[in-house]
């Protein structure tokens, strides 16, 4: 028996998951020296399998700044498709083992992680018990680079985020209120512009969702704001606020509790409402596994007004 061989093409692959890992992590820790620390390999066995991996390309991958490697324009190609096929050969292996499923990796604005993924992800794991989650929170501006760097699956954030590379769907409402001491002076009646204006103010750090739509609503209307304490945590900011500091602008989210049980005061102004919307954020180029989009629904299913009234109640015993 003879076997026809076309003379013209090659049956080996040039390239290997192992490459390929190597070059995913060189492009999210900036060096091979990071990368391996990652992926628990040496330095050396690092740098060749990428040498070996731009040799079968015949290009080079990253560009050298000092010692940092940053993905030219090659690598930002190759990058979604590296970590596609990376995600699609974890969740192959465990088709026919009993490995436990990829996490799923996610990041989160600090009002969303903090106060309202808490609750869906303890419903999801009561449904999936043996899914592993990763979550990261941080602001809004973080979350969507760890989007863009593929670090992590999924995003949630809380102000618009403005990215070729990403798609933002839209989830559900959110809403500012001012808040303050139970006994100042404000949390009676209804507050004026001028008394806002004057009034000396804690808000969340530049740069976080919260703040950018604090400014929003609030810096025209109010300008010059006295600002006296910007702070990254929520929690700190009605510590200070409920010592009577100062107002605080926060979400409703974050401060259902302290207000139901009289720790703060919502004030009351004759300003429009500051409704904001929260999104969940995908890279434009990642298609999500199996259970990173059962999550997604999962969160889009709990968005509802009834589930959200719901959620306000618990918060508020």
């Amino acid at each position: 028996m003879t076997h026809e061989t076309d003379q013209h093409s090659d049956p080996r692959l040039r390239l290997s998951l192992a490459r390929l890992e190597v070059f995913v992590a060189t492009a999210r820790a900036g060096s091979t020296r990071a990368a391996a620390g990652r992926i628990a390999r040496s330095q050396s066995a690092a740098s060749a399998s990428l040498a070996e991996l731009e040799a079968a390309f015949d290009v080079e991958l990253f560009d050298r700044v000092g010692r940092r490697l940053v993905l030219n324009e090659h690598g930002r190609a190759l990058l979604p498709k590296a970590v596609q096929l990376l995600d699609d050969a974890a969740r192959l292996e465990t088709t026919f083992t009993d490995t436990l499923p990829t996490p799923l990796r996610m990041a989160a604005s600090f009002t969303i992680g903090e106060y309202l993924l808490p609750d869906l992800v303890a419903d999801w794991r009561h449904a999936h018990p043996r899914q592993a989650i990763r979550l990261d929170i941080g602001n809004s501006s973080d979350v969507a680079r760890a989007v863009a760097a593929f670090d992590v699956d999924i995003g949630f954030v809380e102000g618009p985020i403005e990215s070729p590379a990403l798609r933002v769907r839209r989830w559900q409402h959110d809403e500012l209120i001012i808040v303050a001491a139970p006994d100042d002076p404000l949390a009676a009646g209804t507050a004026s512009v001028r008394q806002l204006a004057q009034a000396a103010w804690v808000l969340r750090e530049r740069g976080s969702g919260t703040r950018e739509a604090a400014d929003r609503w609030l810096g025209a209307r109010l300008a010059p704001m006295r600002v006296e304490f910007e702070l990254g945590s929520s929690e700190a900011i009605k510590r200070i606020v409920g010592a009577g500091l100062g107002l605080g602008c926060l979400s409703r989210l974050a401060v259902a509790e302290a207000v139901a049980t009289g720790r703060l005061a919502e004030v009351n102004t004759a300003l429009p409402r500051a409704r904001r919307e929260l999104g969940i954020v995908v890279h434009r180029e990642r298609r999500l596994g199996p259970n990173a989009q059962a999550f997604v629904e999962h969160c889009l299913r709990t968005a509802s007004p009834t589930t959200r009234g719901a959620r306000a109640v618990r918060a508020s015993r």
